[in-house]
């Protein structure tokens, strides 16, 4: 499939925003000021507002976004718009109880943490759900971008942490942890997805295979359509191997070092956030790039 970078920027910033607020919720950070909850509240809403909004872009008609809402019973885009509208009214709500009541039960945050995470669960089963897509389809697909979003949390809740209360070790060392759990996820991912099942063929695509190889006699188009320009992307194998190494290092090796330079400076935090979101959108590139959709098997 064709990289578009509306849909990495959507798929990163929003599991990163979502995956935070979920930690924040739980009582993870101290944020003894109205300063240092304005900081984190606009951190988490800049991040999934805008991811959220740059998925819009892709459409071909923006402006009617709102109609993909109303597909909810059918379709994991519209369960995860409608989800991340009330999730982020929800993160909204227990910002607001914190700072004119105190702080939120812990049932409360239970229930937001459990919405974010949901919420990132539908962003993922948007793709894992394809059965056209086979690199898609597999259930470490959802894991991953769970995995993914937790531990980009857990890298920023370590940065806000230290610019609020001061660098936390437990903090740091969870958020390594994390972050090699996630990857550890991706790199099963890139060795089993699409590989379970029997690749389709133009054979098993048509039914025709008891009757031998089947050829097609001339292409379908004399130019390329839609299909071809969206599903037609195709990365080498040097390429892909290239851009698994730099997604490692930048959002895995990197982030690592700097986390475990403790006692860490909240600029190095800061850093350690930036690398992750950056290996990340190496990571996501990637994974829309090898997907190839089975109608691709017609071209």
């Amino acid at each position: 499939m064709r990289p578009a970078f509306s849909i990495i920027f959507f798929t990163v910033m929003s599991g990163f925003g979502f995956g935070l607020a979920a930690l924040v919720s739980l009582n993870l950070i101290a944020m003894p000021d109205l300063s240092d909850k304005l900081l984190v509240a606009a951190v988490i809403m800049i991040f999934s507002g805008a991811g959220l909004l740059s998925s819009t872009f892709h459409l071909g008609h923006p402006e009617r976004a709102w109609r993909a809402l109303t597909q909810w019973r059918s379709s994991w885009l519209s369960r995860e718009g409608v989800l991340a509208i009330i999730t982020l009214d929800a993160v909204l709500g227990w910002f607001l109880y914190a700072h004119f009541v105190g702080e939120p039960p812990l049932w409360a945050g239970i229930i937001v943490a459990g919405l974010c995470l949901a919420t990132i669960f539908c962003t993922a089963m948007i793709y894992a759900s394809l059965r056209t897509v086979a690199r898609w389809h597999h259930p470490l697909t959802s894991v991953a971008y769970l995995a993914f979003g937790i531990a980009s949390g857990l890298v920023g809740l370590t940065a806000l942490t230290a610019l609020t209360s001061g660098p936390s070790a437990s903090l740091a060392m969870a958020a390594s942890w994390a972050l090699v759990g996630a990857w550890g996820v991706k790199l099963v991912w890139w060795q089993v997805a699409g590989k379970e099942d029997a690749p389709s063929t133009r054979e098993t695509a048509t039914g025709l295979g008891k009757l031998g190889k089947v050829a097609p006699l001339m292409p379908p188009h004399t130019s390329e359509n839609y299909l071809q320009h969206e599903m037609g992307f195709q990365v080498g194998r040097k390429h892909a191997r290239t851009i698994r190494m730099i997604s490692l290092t930048i959002g895995g090796a990197l982030p690592l070092i700097l986390l475990s330079a403790l006692p860490a400076s909240p600029i190095a935090l800061m850093l350690a956030v930036a690398a992750t979101l950056a290996g990340l959108f190496f990571e996501r590139w990637l994974f829309f790039a090898e997907a190839k959709h089975v109608v691709m098997l017609y071209y």
